[in-house]
């Protein structure tokens, strides 16, 4: 693992196309399906999924952010409405303030539901090796939900895959199948430091990603049939 502290990604592009060549020896063969995080996280997951050769699909969670403090999560949602709230946060913010932020964030998941998928539902995986793929882990607690999401819906194994991550992340993401991580740098204080461009996706942007990964997936499944 690389321990740089240095910028070592030129962009959300770079870090798909860098991340999706490590995990192509292990996993190109279980015909996978990559799950890309909202937003940044899907620009990583279609070059992760270009690379392997197989299906793209986009999951909503929301971080629960901590009162006072918006850039710090103590838990989050996905958009089955799993909830996954840290034990420390549990004993440390009131039940009534957690259930407010919960029903806030609710609110916010359907919203984007709407708005970036368009109702659409999630692909069934049954039976898959799901790849979820950020396009870093600082916490890691909006994956810990869509970790869960996955086991519910019958996923073979469940891997989290991504370009960085801190060295103190949430340790409920152990309960995944495999952490793939390319760089964890030695001094971490954000995902972006080891990006040289680490800006916010735009909706019309993302929107641009989720077509070309809908033709992306339709090329695989033509070439699937031919093979049938």
């Amino acid at each position: 693992m690389n321990r740089s502290n240095d910028i070592v990604f030129a962009d959300r592009k770079d870090a798909g196309e860098q991340l999706g060549r490590f995990l192509t020896k292990r996993y190109k063969h279980a015909d996978p399906l990559v799950m890309g995080i909202a937003r940044g996280g899907v620009e990583v997951a279609y070059h992760v999924a270009k690379c392997l050769e197989t299906d793209l699909t986009m999951v909503i969670s929301r971080k629960l952010p901590v009162p006072g403090y918006p850039e710090v999560g103590f838990g989050a949602i996905a958009e089955d409405l799993s909830v996954y709230v840290a034990p420390r946060y549990k004993r440390s913010l009131e039940p009534e303030t957690i259930g407010g932020i919960i029903d806030e964030q609710t609110d916010e998941v359907n919203r984007r539901i709407t708005m970036y998928k368009q109702e659409k539902p999630l692909p069934d995986m049954h039976g898959r090796t799901v790849i979820i793929v950020d396009d870093g882990i600082a916490t890691g607690v909006t994956l810990v939900p869509v970790l869960r999401l996955c086991r519910k819906r019958g996923a073979a194994r469940v891997i989290v895959a991504v370009p960085v991550a801190g060295n103190n992340y949430d340790a409920h993401l152990n309960d995944a199948d495999a952490l793939e991580i390319l760089v964890m740098p030695e001094w971490f204080y954000a995902v972006g430091q080891v990006y040289a461009s680490f800006r916010d996706l735009t909706d019309d942007e993302l929107h641009a990603i989720v077509r070309k990964g809908s033709y992306l997936q339709s090329g695989w499944e033509h070439v699937r049939s031919l093979h049938n």
